[in-house]
Order: C-alpha cells, then structure tokens, then sequence
C-alpha cells in the first residue's frame, strides 16, 4: 500500500489538547494537584506511527502562547513533524483542556471536557499550505474532528478530498461520540466521506447503533467494502475484567483478499492507562499497511501497541519498533519464555 516515495509517509489533522489529570487513585472532585500532559485522537495515531519508525506530520491549530509551544515540544519530543502546525494569534486563542480520573473497581474512570471555543475551531482552509497533499503516502482524521464544529468539518472533508485527488491513500476512525453530536448527524456525515476512504476503523456498537446495521458482524465490516468502496476494515475486540485488567484483540477484513485476519487476545493487560489505547492500535495497523502492506501483519502490530499502551501513563505512546516486535514475537511464542531475555 503506498510505496511510492513521497516525503510524509503519515499527516493526520485534528486537535490536539491539554489533559489535566490528578495522582493515580484520586478524585478530580477533591484533588489539589493536576499533571498535565499532551494528547488528542489524531496526534495519538501520528506519534504512534513516527515510534514505529515512519515519518509523520498533523495538521493543527494551536494558540500562539506558552500552552501552544508547550505541545508543539511535546509533538517534536515523539518525532512528528509540526511542519504544519497552525499559530493562533487572536485573542481569546485556547488550547482545549480535558480533565481525567483513573478508575479502580467498581469505581470508573472520568473525564471532563472543556474545550469549547478552542483555536482549532478556527481553522480555515487557506492556512494550509497546498504542498503537503502531494506529498503525503496516507492522510488520518476522525470522528472526533468531523464533530467538534463546522469548520473542523469542512477542513477534514476538503483535506480528505484534496489527499485523495494527489493519490494519498485516506484513513478514518469513526471514534463516535454521543456528547458531541448525534447519531443521525454522524451517520449521514460520515455516509458523505465513506466512499473517499480507504482504511476504516470501526467499534461493532458504532456499526449496531449509529449506522444500524444488523447481522454478523463478519458481514457487517464487508458491508462497508461492497457499499463505499473500503479496502481495508478494522473492529477492536475489548474484554474489560476491570478498570486495572483488560483482554484485547482485534478483526481486519480486506477486500482485496477477501480475507478476515485476527489472532488470540493479549490477556489480562495491565491497565495503566486506557485513554489512547485506541489510537495506539490505529497506529500500528497504519504502520503494518505502510511498511509491509500486509493484512496480518498490520493486525500484529495494531493489537501489541495497543495492549502495551495500556501500561503507560498518558495519552501518547513511548514504544518504539524494538521493542512492539519483541512483544509479537512473545505473544506469537509457544512453550515457557526465558526471563533471561531481557
């Protein structure tokens, strides 16, 4: 997929935020104390991406302040480029803010938005420079960005039809959202741009409740091939024992095999940190399709990067190739494991 030679194997577009989050174990409604770390649905895949060894970029709009240089260090310290970061000036420039607690059962996590008004809201087309689209293997948004205002809609849908007309192949994560806008909405928006995209990443309950779609869910991911012309369907499988333990695995359909990929769950994961766990899996399928163009492979990665996020604190991911690889060779291993290897 992608091969040939263009300087960006990955740009995605979205906004990129502020997470507020107090020590592990206590309570946003008593807490004194917050750390504050970058994150963002779209920054989380890039990141991932450039970790397992890809170039990378995002497309973003930050205020032209200390927050601002805050995260454009942030971005540059996981090695994504911030080429086409955006600097608002005008007043009442922000950085959106998220709030999240850790759970512990029976108690679960919690997050508080305060994003409204935010810089990205005021992203206009003509700040993006025309180079990136020819020069771009893939390009990565959301659901999350279709959503949060009109602007940021009308910016993805013009940057996945103008990636798509220079020949990048064009990544979407449904990553629906019932407090930022309604099913209906989001159905017969992304119905819009469906037939533009290429990799689809899909839950079974967005594909149940938003679109509706009923039957097995085998026949569900293709559905999304014979309608819109997808090539490549991805649905994550999440068993969550508790807040602190999870199983994961994962689903790939590719219409160009007509084939369905999955391998055995990584069980009992040592949940840290869920949020961008997600993201991390997208990353790493987008990696297994740029670097291999492989189905299986693509699944491989996906599902270690996203059980290994699981174990760090914060949104963004720290694995780099080494060590995501080490870990399927592990996982895919049979017999008792040195603990020489090391």
């Amino acid at each position: 997929m992608c091969t040939q030679h263009k300087s960006f194997d990955l740009v995605t577009f979205g906004e990129i935020m502020l997470r507020l989050s107090p020590p592990s174990g206590e309570r946003l409604v008593r807490g004194d104390i917050f750390e504050k770390r970058a994150g963002g649905a779209e920054l989380n895949v890039a990141s991932g991406v450039s970790l397992l060894g890809l170039r990378t970029g995002i497309i973003s709009k930050l205020p032209d302040n200390e927050m601002g240089t805050y995260i454009k260090n942030r971005i540059r310290f996981v090695g994504v480029s911030d080429d086409y970061l955006i600097y608002d000036g005008e007043p009442g420039a922000r950085l959106g803010i998220y709030y999240y607690e850790n759970g512990a059962a029976p108690r679960k996590p919690g997050i508080v938005y305060d994003r409204a008004g935010s810089s990205i809201n005021r992203i206009h087309m003509d700040e993006i420079p025309s180079d990136v689209y020819a020069d771009t293997r893939m390009f990565h948004t959301s659901g999350i960005t279709l959503a949060l205002s009109q602007a940021t809609q009308e910016t993805a849908i013009h940057l996945i039809k103008s990636f798509k007309e220079n020949g990048a192949k064009i990544s979407f994560d449904v990553n629906y959202r019932a407090n930022l806008w309604d099913e209906e909405t989001a159905r017969t928006t992304i119905q819009q741009i469906l037939p533009y995209v290429d990799v689809l990443f899909i839950s079974e309950e967005s594909s149940r409740r938003m679109f509706q779609k009923t039957g097995e869910m085998s026949d569900i991911m293709k559905s999304y091939c014979k309608e819109y012309g997808v090539k490549i369907v991805a649905t994550t499988q999440r068993k969550v024992i508790s807040p602190k333990k999870h199983d994961f695995t994962s689903v790939i359909y590719s219409a160009e095999t007509d084939q369905f990929y999955t391998e055995d769950p990584y069980y009992d994961i040592d949940v840290v940190d869920r949020i961008g766990s997600g993201d991390a899996y997208v990353a790493g399928v987008l990696f297994g399709l740029l670097n291999y163009n492989d189905p299986m492979k693509a699944l491989q990665f996906g599902n270690a990067t996203s059980a290994v996020k699981n174990t760090i604190p914060g949104d963004l991911p720290s694995s780099d190739f080494k060590e995501i690889n080490r870990i399927i060779r592990a996982h895919n291993a049979t017999g008792p494991q040195s603990e020489l290897n090391r």
